[in-house]
């Protein structure tokens, strides 16, 4: 989440590693604070795996300069890759990609899945036509050095291509140059040629280098490939044209010519790649040679170049513009400028943002490092989630609180309210009884009104000459279910008529009232002698609603409704 000031640049080499020590200045410019050069001590078995060298040099590298592990920049040897060149139509740049993707598969001579690529546009998108450099690695060869570097306790964030490290660093360290530029990086296995024109950018791997002089000595003197190495470093140097040792020194003077016949093929192979540059690329002839590498550093070496290539040859400074930290000594740095172009690109690759800026990173630590990134917000949506859980606990505990103070209140009011219903219960009770008496006596004040309003009606019926003289209830299974009416009627006011007596008449009539049903009957009627004066009879008339003689049912009076009168 915080980047570090320090940073280590690790160029991985043929025959040497050079590890170097970084710390950002206030203005993001890195400057150079310690460095180490490692030898890989393989001898002339180019072909063996390496591998446990590096993993042992660069722990032995980091133990002698007390280098701590920090964010790691490698690059490897251009010769371990595949650059490509291209020009597609001019496209936007949701299209770029789409395009780069189809071309590699057509340029890349490996299955595009069995490699690790990356591009690089070096023309401005919206041109005419778009310059495209393809760099493609094989996974293994870069998964081999990269688990080297992981072995030695580093964990590298970019892997970059040397060449590309050392473009970086001349257009950062010779902003001014015009025209084209040519860097000559010559080390034990390959050289590398690298043109830097403007924005165009073209590299090419040279299988001419050091080890090829090593290897014609070994055969000139029959010896083995330390004593070669040896007597180049000691006799070893560019002859001029016509200009030897002399033959005082037989041994420099045979040296001398053999490296002199390695340097004149690399020669031929660099005037053969500036002609397919300016012929294919369109590129200017070079105006300039910056020399780099191990093996540049053999005497002559620039005058060779200078008197062949008819421009002016020196040795690149990778430092012209990056700061070197006080505590190294101008001596040692200056011995070994040749070496450190790789590691100052390297740099400027994490501090700056560069001209060039290509990864090769396999896609193992590329997954791993995605990972890491989202590691933080992982961890931040874990502590959300935490924290979310962590809320609602306290929301819970609270509303648990205040739920079990409400519910303490509230049976409190409830045990109050309790005690006021059994008051109320009591009152209740209390009440229902006087209802109870107030329903009997009601029921007793009705039935007596309803018996006088049903004595009213009977009355209102009687024919003219008639009066009461009995009025009997008939009771049947604790109910009135009729009565009888006793009356008599006096004779000279009564009148039968011919098909049916007054007492018949007033039974009908008892029958049309809403009290008694249309059942009355005569049940008593005397024959009525000379010397009587009134006519006596008894009627029973049935009742529609029978009464219960129980005072507590509340029964309707007699009849349902007033009688009409």
């Amino acid at each position: 989440m915080f980047k570090s000031d320090r940073l280590l640049a690790l160029d991985i080499g043929a025959s040497k590693l050079v590890l170097a020590e970084f710390r950002a200045t206030k203005s993001g410019v890195p400057q150079l604070m310690d460095y180490a050069v490692g030898k890989l001590d393989i001898g002339s078995d180019w072909e063996a795996d390496t591998s446990a060298y590096i993993v042992s040099t660069i722990r032995e590298m980091m133990r002698e300069h007390r280098m701590k592990s920090a964010p790691l920049v490698m690059s490897i040897s251009g010769q371990a890759v595949f650059p490509r060149y291209v020009k597609l139509p001019p496209v936007g740049r949701d299209k770029i990609m789409q395009m780069v993707h189809y071309e590699a598969e057509q340029n890349v001579p490996f299955p595009i899945e069995e490699v690790v690529w990356d591009y690089q546009l070096v023309s401005d998108v919206g041109t005419e036509e778009l310059n495209v450099m393809l760099v493609a690695a094989k996974i293994d060869s870069i998964k081999r050095l990269t688990d080297c570097v992981q072995a030695a306790g580093l964990e590298p964030e970019i892997v970059d291509v040397a060449p590309m490290a050392l473009y970086n660093a001349v257009r950062y360290n010779y902003p001014g140059l015009e025209g084209c530029t040519m860097v000559l990086d010559i080390g034990a296995r390959s050289s590398n040629l690298i043109f830097v024109e403007e924005n165009r950018i073209f590299s090419r791997s040279i299988p001419v280098a050091g080890n090829a002089a090593t290897q014609e000595l070994m055969k000139e003197f029959d010896v083995s490939y330390e004593e070669a190495e040896a007597l180049k470093h000691q006799h070893g140097f560019v002859a001029l044209g016509g200009v030897y040792a002399g033959p005082e020194n037989k041994v420099a003077d045979r040296v001398s010519r053999i490296v002199r016949g390695v340097v004149t093929r690399l020669h031929a192979e660099v005037s053969r790649s500036i002609n397919f540059y300016r012929s294919q690329q369109g590129g200017n002839p070079p105006s300039r040679v910056f020399l780099a590498g191990g093996s540049s550093v053999l005497p002559h070496m620039d005058t060779f170049f200078r008197e062949k290539l008819k421009v002016p040859v020196e040795a690149l400074n990778p430092f012209a513009n990056i700061p070197v930290s006080p505590s190294i000594d101008q001596a040692r740095i200056t011995g070994d400028i040749q070496l450190l172009g790789e590691v100052a690109g390297l740099a400027l690759r994490r501090s700056l943002t560069c001209p060039v800026e290509i990864s090769l990173l396999p896609p193992d630590i590329v997954a791993r490092r995605t990972l890491r990134r989202r590691q933080p917000f992982f961890a931040m949506a874990a502590l959300g989630v935490v924290l979310i859980m962590l809320c609602w606990w306290i929301y819970f505990l609270r509303m648990r609180k205040m739920l079990g103070e409400r519910i303490t209140k509230v049976e409190e009011r409830v045990g109050g309210l309790n005690a006021q219903a059994d008051k109320l219960q009591k009152v209740r009770k209390a009440t229902d009884g006087v209802y109870a008496k107030a329903d009997t006596l009601a029921s007793v004040v009705r039935l007596r009104t309803a018996w006088l309003d049903m004595l009213v009606a009977v009355r209102g019926t009687m024919l003219e000459g008639m009066w009461l003289t009995g009025w009997d209830p008939v009771i049947e299974d604790g109910k009135i279910t009729a009565v009888s009416i006793s009356a008599r009627g006096f004779l000279d006011q009564l009148k039968d008529l011919s098909d049916a007596t007054a007492t018949e008449q007033f039974a009908a009539r008892l029958g049309q009232l809403d009290c008694f049903t249309d059942e009355a009957k005569i049940t008593y009627e005397p024959v009525v002698g000379s010397d009587d004066f009134a006519r006596e009879f008894t009627i029973q008339a049935p009742l529609c609603d029978p009464i219960v003689l129980d005072p507590v049912q509340k029964s309707a009076p007699p009849g349902g409704r007033p009688p009409r009168r």
